[in-house]
C-alpha cells in the first residue's frame, strides 16, 4: 500500500497541536517530566503518533478521536492530582528523605529504588564526597536529589500546597502537624483548604490564599 504523505502530514500536525494544547492547558510550559506520570504521558503520546501516522488503516477521523481520548485522560488526571492529595500520592508518589543529619535511612533509600552506589553517584554529581556533611537529602518524584549541607541557610519549605498539609516537609523541618495548625490559628487561619500555598522560610510562614 502506497503511503499518503498528505495524511501523514495531517496526522503529525494534529499530534503537534494536541501536544501544544495540553502543555498550555496544564501550565507545564514544556515536556520536561516532573513526575512519573508526566513521563508516561510522553511515552503514550509518542506511541500514539508513531503507531498511527504510518498506519493507513486508521483514518484521520479515528486518529482525532484517539487524540481526544488522550487529551481527556491527561486533563482528568491533572484535575484529580490538583484536587485530591490521595490520588496525587498514588500517581506521583512523594519526596523521600534518604539522608538526615549525616545518616542514611537505608530502608527509605531501598524503597525508593536507590542502591548505595546510586546514592553515592548522585552525591558526587553535586560535589559531595562525605555523607557526614549532609544535613538532609531528599529524593524528589522525578529522581532528583535535593541536598542541604550542614551550615547552609535554612531553605524554603512548602508546608501546604493546594490546601493539603505536606507532612514530609514538616518532618524535614523537625516539626509536627500540630505545630503548623497552632501557628496557622495564631495567624487567623482555621481551615487549610483555603490556603493555596504556605512556605516556611527563616522562621516565618508565608501564606498565599486562593
Amino acid at each position: 500500500m502506497q503511503l499518503s504523505y498528505i495524511d501523514i502530514a495531517i496526522k503529525l500536525a494534529l499530534g503537534l497541536l494536541s501536544l501544544v494544547f495540553v502543555i498550555n492547558v496544564s501550565g507545564k510550559g514544556n515536556l520536561a517530566p516532573a513526575s512519573a506520570s508526566d513521563q508516561v504521558q510522553n511515552y503514550v503520546l509518542g506511541g500514539i503518533i508513531g503507531g498511527v501516522i504510518y498506519n493507513q488503516a486508521i483514518s484521520i477521523l479515528q486518529y482525532i478521536n484517539i487524540l481526544l481520548i488522550w487529551v481527556i485522560l491527561v486533563l482528568t488526571q491533572k484535575w484529580l492530582k490538583t484536587n485530591n492529595m490521595f490520588f496525587k500520592k498514588i500517581v506521583d508518589g512523594q519526596p523521600t528523605t534518604v539522608i538526615k543529619n549525616g545518616k542514611i535511612d537505608v530502608e527509605a533509600t531501598r524503597k525508593s529504588g536507590l542502591s548505595a552506589n546510586d546514592l553515592a553517584f548522585k552525591l558526587r554529581n553535586q560535589g559531595i564526597y562525605s555523607i557526614k556533611k549532609v544535613k538532609r537529602a531528599v529524593l524528589e518524584q522525578n529522581g532528583q536529589l535535593i541536598v542541604v549541607l550542614e551550615g547552609d541557610e535554612n531553605p524554603k519549605y512548602p508546608v501546604i500546597t493546594d490546601g493539603n498539609i505536606l507532612v514530609n516537609s514538616l518532618e524535614s523541618m523537625n516539626k509536627i502537624e500540630e505545630w503548623l495548625k497552632e501557628t496557622l490559628l495564631e495567624l487567623g487561619y482555621e481551615d487549610t483548604s483555603k490556603i493555596f500555598l504556605a512556605e516556611y522560610d527563616k522562621g516565618q510562614l508565608h501564606i498565599i490564599e486562593y
